[in-house]
């Protein structure tokens, strides 16, 4: 029984104890200031008559009313300003938004035009490159047509001089005949 009621002296005794409570860490706490104190505090003098008394105090009760409208006045306007600054900022965060928004669309179509742009030199590069190696391709095509016709030219013109020309036996044998019938009309054959 005696160490419950030591146990209840000891927390009374923390309870009532000349220690600061610890701080808790609101910045409310740091930053609020206490209005000054009301002049009605320790004004009341005790009168001797009770009509007095209630005449009184119905004027100190009018002024703190009066007192209290006032505060709440106050306070409806501080709180309506408050309202404002932040309808303010958020407006002006919302234009900045708005107009960082529009500059990234800017800058976003101005690389898709520069994209396009060097899309379109590659093709036209892409579209010369291919001009030219066909023109070289048909350019070469024509010089090889040309290299045949003159060496068929020349091998007719050979064999139309040699036909011209006597023909030992000898000579007809080792040259076969069809050989250079086929040769002439361009084949290759050989037996």
């Amino acid at each position: 029984m005696a160490t419950v009621y030591g146990s209840i002296i000891r927390r009374l005794s923390r309870s009532f104890s000349s220690t600061p409570a610890p701080i808790h860490r609101n910045s409310n706490q740091q930053t609020h200031q206490f209005l000054e104190s009301n002049s009605f505090l320790g004004s009341w003098d005790a009168p001797r008559n009770p009509k007095e008394a209630e005449k009184k105090l119905a004027q100190l009760r009018r002024d703190y009313a009066k007192q209290v409208k006032e505060v709440r006045k106050a306070y409806i306007q501080e709180m309506d300003l408050l309202r404002l600054e932040k309808q303010r900022k958020d407006e002006a965060r919302k234009e900045a938004l708005r107009l960082a928004n529009e500059e990234r669309k800017k800058l976003k179509a101005e690389a898709a035009k520069v994209r396009a742009q060097e899309r379109k030199v590659a093709e036209e590069e892409f579209r010369q490159t291919l001009l030219k190696e066909r023109a070289e391709k048909l350019e070469n095509w024509k010089m090889k047509e040309k290299t045949r016709e003159e060496k068929k030219k020349e091998k007719n013109e050979l064999i139309r001089r040699q036909s011209s020309v006597w023909i030992d036996k000898k000579e007809l044998e080792k040259k076969d005949f069809w050989s250079l019938f086929w040769e002439e009309n361009g084949y290759s054959f050989k037996i």
